[in-house]
């Protein structure tokens, strides 16, 4: 890795946010086709997909957060976040759409749940329909095929929030057996410098035990960890995390890896194993001597957020084993990185192979972001959707010809 670089004022390149022009869609790769699931949406983030192929899309945005990012460089984050597409008011809400035709294009609408509080991840277990809002996790009814959930949730799990709040995204996701919820809390800073106290429970993946509603800590030093996944072939679970910023444009590698069971993986202290990171006072030497290196490096600062492993035979076989990230893209890096979709092959439960671009043309020539990539789930046949917070749209990836199966 390159030496590290800082400076008083970090590199900001946003690219603006615009949304797409009529007729307007991103580029996908060769053999494949793109189009619009359903559009006019309000900040969609996240898609989980029910049983019956219904697609919830969470509508959603930061909540108040007074004590992020205060002074000077708080008004320019304030800037380029708004610039970037993310200063808009959260809509709170989870919206249900159904493709009651198969013809690949969602054609029934409607409210599924409101009234949260910057909602993210979903998981559904039996009959238990489970929201990780940004400070807690939520249970409600569902029965197959409702569209519309009226009951009260119920609370079944605190997750760090606060005034500070900082990376406020809480994504869910159930073991295969159902048992437990797993739920990703980012850090709630850069690299410790709120305060070490403020970050407890936090920068960690938390495991919720279903029937006592219990919580530990299943692994840490994860800065921001979003999307999971459990991998078919090994079994095991795989998130992707945004790392530290304002290294210099080449550091440090955004990631994919597999999660152990009570593994510590370097923030704040150390990043990509043993790399320490002289910003952090106190140092830990005894915590950075057991961080654990990830499993594969993404790029530096391309942000993925969504994750989800191929699923069913409608992709070609080559694109049918690994791993579908929607990376976000970058802010605090020059030359711009992510702003798109990659591919991300498999092979005996590992990466095998570099990433391949699966969705791009998010961003224009004339440094214009048409969209921003998120969250990424397979439909019920078996195609991808993304999720575009910038565009407003769920897009439907399919081989060539597949568009409408």
């Amino acid at each position: 890795m390159p030496a590290p670089t800082t400076s008083v004022i970090p590199t900001v390149h946003v690219a603006e946010a615009v949304g797409w022009r009529e007729g307007g869609k991103p580029v996908a790769a060769e053999g494949f086709e793109v189009s619009a699931f359903a559009d006019s949406l309000d900040h969609p983030r996240w898609i989980y997909v029910l049983p019956n192929g219904d697609v919830l899309v969470a509508e959603t945005n930061a909540p108040e957060k007074p004590d992020d990012n205060g002074g000077i460089k708080g008004w320019f984050v304030g800037l380029f976040m708004a610039k970037a597409g993310a200063g808009t008011k959260s809509a709170d809400r989870i919206t249900l759409l159904r493709d009651t035709d198969s013809d690949g294009v969602a054609d029934l609408r409607g409210t599924f749940i409101d009234r949260l509080h910057s909602p993210f991840g979903m998981a559904l277990v039996d009959n238990d329909f489970y929201v990780a809002n940004t400070d807690a996790v939520m249970r409600f009814p569902y029965a197959p095929d409702d569209k519309k959930i009226d009951a009260a949730g119920e609370k079944i799990a605190d997750l760090p929030g606060g005034t500070i709040n900082h990376h406020w995204t809480k994504n869910l996701i159930a073991s295969p057996d159902g048992r437990f919820l797993y739920a990703t809390v980012g850090s709630n800073s850069n690299v410790g410098e709120n305060g070490l106290e403020v970050e407890k429970d936090r920068a960690a993946i938390l495991e919720i035990d279903r029937a006592s509603h219990q919580t530990r800590v299943f692994a840490s030093g994860l800065r921001n960890p979003n999307g999971m996944a459990w991998e078919k072939d090994g079994g095991a679970l795989w998130t992707v995390v945004n790392e530290r910023d304002e290294l210099g444009s080449d550091l440090v590698p955004d990631y994919l890896t597999s999660v152990k069971d009570g593994a510590f993986y370097g923030w704040p202290f150390s990043y990509y194993g043993q790399h320490v990171d002289d910003r952090v006072s106190p140092r830990n030497p005894e915590l950075v001597a057991k961080a654990v290196k990830p499993d594969y490096a993404l790029g530096n600062h391309v942000a993925p957020l969504g994750l989800a492993f191929g699923t069913g035979e409608l992709f070609p076989s080559a694109y049918r084993s690994g791993a579908y990230i929607g990376q976000h893209g970058s802010w605090n890096r020059s030359p711009r990185s992510g702003y798109d979709v990659v591919f991300v092959p498999f092979k005996d439960g590992q990466p095998n192979g570099k990433p391949t671009e699966i969705l791009s043309g998010f961003v224009s020539e004339s440094d214009e972001a048409y969209g921003r990539p998120v969250g990424v789930a397979f439909d019920k046949q078996g195609a991808l959707l993304v999720a575009d917070d910038v565009g407003n749209v769920i897009w439907r990836v399919t081989p060539k010809s597949s568009a409408g199966q």
